[in-house]
């Protein structure tokens, strides 16, 4: 039982800037005559050789030191494990934790009917036998999400980037191209976010931090930055484009009309792009990310999710609650604004870390 857990390394992500301020609305007016772009004095495609990857013990420090809050909150689990005997108050009291970190109704009554038929057919009687039985029931629930990020077969890669103002999406796009070139991978920046000057200046300093280029405009349409994009990563055989977008709520349906606007005109500069389409989300706001994830998802057909911020929320359940209502791959999870800090996500270290397990070799 619980034998899943594998030992394995981490990658490493870069120091995060100033969050950004909120977004200013953008004209839906098409690119037909792309604007002048704006790059680097000295931009340089080449992506430099990879530096050493930290052992994992360091990553599951950061991850378990990262999920503490949401941890406390699951439990006074721990108190519930060093009972001595499964009975239904003890169900039903950890019903409440798992509620109370936003794991949502759904994800909550499957996990505890999936406990209490394993309490019966087990004959489990301990409460470390209990949680183990939630461990690898959360394994069970996780594990789909996991689904790393694969940028082979196109060239360049097309990556844009969603989500609302203060979510983590342009920092989260500084250490992604940190990500790519540790692979190797040559990146180039679009600051799809023209009317807010702190965006760009943001991205542009990250451009600044990797040595890659920033297409850039001062104000104009989003759309023309991305169609810039593309055509010059073409051009200079760039391996990744990624497109920062304009931060805005679901609810502004005039903007998130504008984003698909910004989708529609990638496919006009390639035909098979954008190749990934990320929504990035912040654990702080619990169950209110699936809100998020089904807007963005039914305007832009969501393809990958970056959970950001688990540090610093009691609500990093709402990855379970993503799991069984509304899953989508989880490429990337934040436990904090360092550069190893973003990381793909890994189902098991996340179980691990969240229950404050010890790994075990497999059987």
């Amino acid at each position: 039982m619980f034998s899943f857990f594998k030992k394995k390394a981490a990658t490493p992500a870069p120091e995060a800037p100033a969050s950004p301020a909120p977004a200013e609305p953008v004209a839906d007016q098409a690119p037909a005559t792309p604007a002048p772009v704006a790059t680097p004095p000295t931009p340089t495609p080449a992506a430099p050789a990879a530096p050493a990857t930290p052992a994992r013990s360091s990553w599951m420090d950061r991850l378990k030191a990262g999920l503490s809050r949401t941890r406390d909150q699951i439990g006074s689990l721990g108190s519930l494990f060093s009972r001595r005997k499964i009975d239904e108050d003890l169900l039903e009291e950890l019903e409440s934790t798992l509620l109370m970190a936003d794991c949502g109704v759904e994800a909550t009554t499957a996990l505890l009917t999936e406990l209490r038929q394993r309490w019966k057919r087990d004959k489990l009687e301990t409460g470390e036998q209990l949680q183990e039985a939630l461990a690898d029931a959360l394994y069970k629930l996780l594990s789909p999400l996991q689904q790393p990020l694969k940028i082979d077969g196109q060239k360049p890669y097309i990556v844009m980037l969603a989500g609302v103002n203060g979510a983590g999406k342009t920092t989260s796009i500084g250490k992604l191209a940190r990500h790519f070139q540790q692979q190797r991978k040559s990146v180039l920046l679009a600051a799809g976010d023209t009317f807010r000057a702190a965006a760009r200046e943001q991205l542009q300093e990250w451009g600044r931090r990797n040595d890659v280029t920033v297409i850039a405009q001062d104000g104009g349409d989003p759309a023309a930055v991305a169609f810039d994009a593309i055509n010059a990563a073409r051009a200079r055989g760039i391996d990744v484009v990624m497109i920062d977008t304009a931060g805005r709520l679901p609810t502004q349906l005039n903007l998130m009309d504008e984003i698909a606007k910004v989708k529609r005109v990638v496919t006009k500069a390639d035909a098979s792009g954008p190749h990934e389409v990320i929504l990035v989300l912040d654990a702080n706001i619990g169950q209110n990310a699936l809100t998020q994830l089904k807007a963005f998802d039914a305007a832009l057909g969501v393809t990958g999710l970056i959970v950001t911020k688990l540090d610093g929320t009691a609500k990093g359940g709402v990855i379970a609650g993503i799991a069984r209502q509304h899953p989508k791959p989880l490429r990337f999870i934040g436990v904090g604004e360092g550069i190893e800090d973003l990381q793909a996500f890994d189902a098991r270290e996340f179980v691990e870390a969240l229950l404050d397990m010890e790994s075990k070799p497999a059987a």
